[in-house]
């Protein structure tokens, strides 16, 4: 195979695509690539991943084993990643003979908080104050301001973990040393009124489509709910942040699916958290109420082709299902979940990730909500949450 590739080249149906990463983006990645006539060659260190379970390929090696990624590159021309802590030099070293979204530079400056929120400034675009911790000294020194805060380490974190809530200077000391003592950011709680985030695609010909806004509820860290319908947001909100988001794509030379998470504070401003360079959880709702989605888009993007309508079909509740759902709250008892009663309710879509085991707090799952009444949609959610006994945030 040749591994001459531009990025105007277009990858036809038939042909392979290469994905780092074989956690459950990975997986609906490999079902919306293979609905339109792709194989996929999945790199992962786990032998049961559930994108490799339904890969046409699996390569089992490290994330920076050079020989993994050299029989990658040997396999398909085009590669995507699945998660955000990808070594950006497996990447770079990936480019020397595959089209890669992201690219490495884009991801090296998302993998560290610290850089990203300079970046995110820098690009005009609103960001809570923060202060760059490397010491105990940039913590006694940090501003009144930042109190009560929250102290994040710079990398490796997700889903809530490497952060701490602190309210003052010798919380925030005992929260660092906790860490390690790596280096973090320090940034001020702010009157969040909401928190939403922009799923969007830009293509490797400066192409960009925009997801409609979803509005995002957490609980101990972890994306509960993702709620679209039209006129939740208002006009102007939604404005500045899909703009904001195109400016961060655009200003880190972004090709692939992106997501941007934002907070909507008590006043109506619009500040920035972070970047996740991939399809996101809150961008799941996509799967079954948008005309495409943001997994058909990564494909789309990585392949050359067009990118897909983001059109809104209906009004959606994505739920989060964690492993907690196969426990009784009651005994604590190991039980299926009544996926029967859930899938008798009109306009719900059952998404499972093939993980083998449901542990607590784990992320076995969504489903997705969808009927041209909202208020049908936020009923059903709420049947829904009773039977799995999810986080009742509706």
């Amino acid at each position: 195979m040749s591994n001459t590739i531009t990025t105007s080249t277009v990858i036809n149906p038939g042909q392979w695509l290469g994905m780092l990463g074989g956690g459950q983006l990975g997986r609906m990645f490999c079902h919306a690539a293979q609905s339109m006539g792709y194989k996929v060659v999945v790199l992962d260190p786990a032998t049961d991943s559930p994108a490799g379970t339904v890969a046409e390929k699996q390569i089992v090696a490290a994330y920076d084993d050079a020989n993994g990624l050299a029989e990658l590159a040997a396999v398909t021309r085009v590669v995507t990643t699945e998660f955000e802590n990808v070594p950006a030099a497996s990447l770079k070293q990936l480019s020397s003979g595959c089209r890669v979204s992201p690219g490495a530079a884009a991801v090296a400056v998302v993998q560290d908080r610290i850089a990203e929120k300079a970046f995110i400034a820098s690009q005009g675009v609103p960001v809570a104050p923060y202060t760059e911790v490397r010491s105990e000294a940039d913590l006694e020194q940090a501003g009144s301001h930042l109190f009560p805060g929250i102290l994040k380490a710079a990398r490796l974190g997700y889903d809530g973990k490497g952060q701490a809530r602190v309210t003052s200077v010798q919380e925030a000391i005992e929260a660092f040393a906790a860490f390690g003592k790596v280096p973090c950011v320090l940034e001020a709680m702010l009157p969040l009124r909401e928190e939403i985030s922009v799923v969007m695609a830009r293509g490797f010909n400066g192409e960009v489509a925009v997801y409609p806004i979803g509005q995002n509820t957490h609980v101990n860290g972890i994306l509960a709910t993702t709620v679209v319908y039209p006129g939740q947001i208002s006009e102007t909100i939604q404005s500045q942040a899909k703009q904001a988001a195109i400016n961060i794509a655009k200003g880190l030379n972004y090709y692939g699916v992106m997501c941007v998470e934002f907070f909507i504070l008590q006043d109506g401003s619009l500040v920035a958290n972070e970047v996740a360079p991939r399809p996101h959880n809150s961008g799941h709702f996509t799967m079954n109420a948008c005309a495409t989605s943001q997994f058909e888009q990564q494909a789309r993007v990585m392949a050359g082709m067009p990118l897909g309508s983001t059109q809104l079909l209906a009004p959606a509740v994505m739920l989060n299902i964690l492993g907690d759902s196969w426990f009784s709250p009651e005994s604590d008892e190991y039980r299926e979940p009544a996926w029967n009663e859930v899938l008798a309710l009109p306009g719900v879509s059952l998404h499972l990730y093939g993980k083998s085991e449901a542990r607590k707090g784990r992320k076995m799952g969504h489903i997705n909500i969808v009927h041209e009444d909202f208020n049908v949609v936020l009923a059903n959610a709420r049947k829904v949450s009773d039977i799995l006994n999810l986080s009742q945030v509706l």
